[in-house]
């Protein structure tokens, strides 16, 4: 479910929604989402001062809150 969002929400603020990748890496007590975007969407998806990728983690920290694990997003170039 955290996939789908982090991804819905990714193609939602960069140019080429068809280069959103993310996957997902399980652990015992967290989940790790790696997102990747074309070189020209970094920008896009950390905004300023890293403001919209706080805001995603937000989001996804919110999600991940009924399931009981620790889930962290990771912005891969």
């Amino acid at each position: 479910m955290e996939k789908d969002l982090i991804e819905y929400i990714a193609k939602s603020l960069v140019d080429d929604p068809s280069q959103v990748q993310v996957s997902l890496v399980e652990g015992e007590n967290s989940t790790i989402l790696e997102l990747r975007v074309s070189p020209g969407d970094i920008g896009k998806v950390i905004g300023k001062h890293g403001r919209i990728a706080k805001a995603i983690r937000t989001v996804l920290q919110a999600a991940a809150a009924r399931s009981g694990k620790h889930t962290v997003l990771e912005i891969l170039d």
